[in-house]
């Protein structure tokens, strides 16, 4: 696994290129803003991008979605749970930081549901509370995590937007403690990388 991280949109968002180095296929999670540049990073790599995952569906992990799966012919994929906050504009936020807009999912994920993508085997973990229907990606043979805006280093999502909880995205981040080895790197929605047993002791929301 090759792990490529480019920060854009107005609120600094982490978008991941998950490159499998064997099959030189990828994966885009959360392609916020910016689908030039994602697009020249695709170009440089030599990669033959496979699908495009959302964590949830605030505008600023979005905005690029349905542009880049329609230039490459590929689905894009998100939790079952999240798919009106993908197509409501006060639930995605775009409607209060510019143009509205939605994107339809063109395929949803159940609670642990487990697939094939470019190489990797996932593993789908229903995390709400950042919003109700947001998911994890756990990559178990990469012990890998991305985890969108359910966990931060050393923090955890807002849950002032419409369907977020602070009780249930704490519950969804002990969720996450429980399950998952201490060694898996957590690659954030935003800000830097963490693993799981530094969140263990030092994040102070849990």
């Amino acid at each position: 696994m090759q792990v490529k991280k480019r920060v854009l949109g107005m609120v600094g968002t982490n978008v991941y290129l998950i490159v499998h180095t064997d099959t030189k296929e990828a994966i885009l999670i959360d392609p916020a803003d910016a689908a030039d540049r994602i697009k020249a990073d695709i170009e440089a790599l030599g990669v033959r991008l496979a699908g495009i995952l959302l964590t949830h569906g605030h505008f600023d992990h979005i905005g690029a979605a349905r542009e880049l799966a329609d230039t490459y012919g590929i689905l894009i994929g998100a939790g079952s749970g999240e798919a009106d906050v993908l197509r409501d504009t006060e639930k995605n936020l775009s409607g209060q930081f510019g143009e509205p807009f939605t994107v339809q999912p063109d395929k949803l994920y159940t609670d642990k549901e487990e697939f094939m993508m470019a190489g990797f085997r996932i593993q789908v973990l229903h995390t709400p509370g950042h919003t109700k229907g947001g998911v994890c990606y756990y990559f178990p043979d990469e012990a890998a995590l991305f985890s969108g805006d359910t966990l931060f280093c050393e923090g955890v999502g807002r849950t002032d937007f419409p369907t977020g909880s602070m009780s249930v995205l704490v519950n969804s981040v002990r969720g996450l403690f429980a399950i998952l080895p201490e060694n898996t790197i957590v690659y954030p929605g935003h800000g830097c990388e963490t693993t799981i047993a530094h969140e263990k002791e030092n994040n102070p929301f849990v």
